[in-house]
C-alpha cells in the first residue's frame, strides 16, 4: 500500500505547524513504571495551545487549501471538540470566517473554548456523525471550505507528532494510540513505516464506540447505531474507507475499552503524572494495562492525546465514579 506521503512532504509542513504548536514533550513516568511493571513513555500532546493533538491538523489542511486553490470564502466542520478549536484557531490565524456544527448535548466546555476562539457555533445532530451531513451540507450551500476529520493533509498535520515522537524514541516496541476518526493512528503507523521502525502501533477504541474495531475484523465497513461513550473524541459511528485500510495494513489488532477502564486510567495519570485528561486521552493506558503482562521487559508509548474534560466529568471520576452518557 503506498503511504499517504513521504517523509520529505512531513518535514516540510513543520514551518506550518510551528506557527502554532511547539514540539510537545514525552516523558518517561516512574511512578507509572512501577504501578504497571513498564516502562511507559508519555506523548503530551495535551500541552498543545488547544490542550490536544488535533491542533497541529487544521492548520495544515487549510494551508495547503489555499497554496493550490487560494484563500476559502470561509471554513466549516462537523466536531465533538478538539478538530473543532484546532479549526478555530487555524482560521483565526489565517483570518478566514469559521463555522462548526455540534451535536445536541456536546462538551460545554469544549463549546466554550470553541466561541473563545473565535468560532460560530451550530447545534444540530444527536451525535458527530448527523452533525457532519449538516455540516457538508451548510459548506455547498455557503461556498465554505468543508475540513473533514480525516484526509491526506488532516493525518500529515498531525504525523508531526509522530515524528517528533519515535525521533526521540526510536526504540519503542509498543505504542497505543485512541482511534477517533483515525487520524493519529493513521499517522503513527505511516511515520514509523517511513522510518523503517519495526514499533507495533496498537489503537484503541472504547466498547460503547467499537465500528473502527467491527470494521478492522471484518474487512470491511461496519457502522453502529450510536457511539455513546464519555470519551468524546473516539465517539464514532461511520469509520472512514482510507483509514480503515491504513489501519488494517498496519496495525495487528485494535483493543476496546471500557468506560470504567477509562475513568480507572484518568485517574492513574491524575496520580501518577498529574495530568488531567479527556476520556480519549486515558484509553491508551486502559489497554496498556490488558497487556501489561506481555509487556516485560519492553519499552511501551501512550499518547495522551488531549486534555480537554468537563469539570462535571473530572468530579464524577475524581469522586470514583465513570460519567453516564
Amino acid at each position: 500500500m503506498t503511504a499517504l506521503f513521504t517523509l520529505e512532504e512531513l518535514e516540510s509542513v513543520f514551518p506550518i505547524v510551528r506557527q502554532l504548536v511547539p514540539e510537545t514533550p514525552s516523558y518517561p513516568w516512574p511512578l507509572l513504571q512501577q504501578r504497571f511493571g513498564v516502562e511507559i513513555v508519555v506523548k503530551h500532546e495535551n500541552h498543545t495551545p488547544i490542550g490536544a493533538f488535533k491542533a497541529r491538523s487544521s492548520i495544515t489542511f487549510i494551508q495547503k487549501h489555499i497554496e493550490a486553490n487560494g484563500r476559502p470564502k470561509g471554513a466549516i466542520s462537523a466536531t465533538r471538540g478538539n478538530h473543532g478549536q484546532s479549526l478555530a484557531l487555524a482560521a483565526r490565524t489565517l483570518g478566514i470566517p469559521v463555522t462548526l456544527v455540534v451535536p445536541e448535548g456536546n462538551a460545554e466546555g469544549k463549546n466554550r473554548a470553541m466561541r473563545a476562539f473565535g468560532a460560530e457555533l451550530i447545534v444540530d445532530g444527536r451525535d458527530f456523525d448527523i452533525s457532519r451531513r449538516t455540516a457538508e451540507q451548510i459548506a455547498r450551500e455557503s461556498n465554505y471550505l468543508m475540513v473533514p476529520s480525516f484526509h491526506k493533509n488532516i493525518v500529515l498535520g498531525v504525523a508531526t507528532y509522530a515524528l517528533e515522537f519515535f525521533r526521540k524514541h526510536p526504540d519503542l516496541d509498543v505504542v497505543y494510540v485512541p482511534v477517533g476518526m483515525g487520524s493519529g493512528a493513521c499517522a503513527l503507523i505511516t511515520v514509523r513505516d517511513l522510518l523503517g521502525l519495526r514499533t507495533e502501533i496498537v489503537p484503541v477504541v472504547s466498547e460503547n464506540a467499537p465500528a473502527y474495531k467491527l470494521s478492522h475484523e471484518a474487512g470491511k465497513i461496519i457502522t453502529t447505531e450510536t457511539a455513546k461513550t464519555f470519551a468524546d473524541g473516539m465517539a464514532c459511528r461511520e469509520p472512514v474507507q482510507q483509514a480503515l485500510d491504513i489501519l488494517r495494513m498496519g496495525a495487528e489488532r485494535i483493543i476496546t475499552v471500557s468506560e470504567d477502564e477509562m475513568a480507572e486510567a484518568i485517574r492513574n495519570l491524575f496520580a501518577d503524572t498529574h495530568n488531567m485528561v479527556e476520556g480519549a486521552a486515558a484509553a491508551p493506558l486502559a489497554a496498556l494495562k490488558r497487556d501489561a503482562h506481555r509487556l516485560k521487559g519492553k519499552k511501551a508509548g501512550i499518547i495522551l492525546s488531549g486534555g480537554n474534560i468537563d469539570e462535571s466529568s473530572v468530579q464524577t471520576i475524581l469522586s470514583g465514579g465513570t460519567p453516564i452518557v
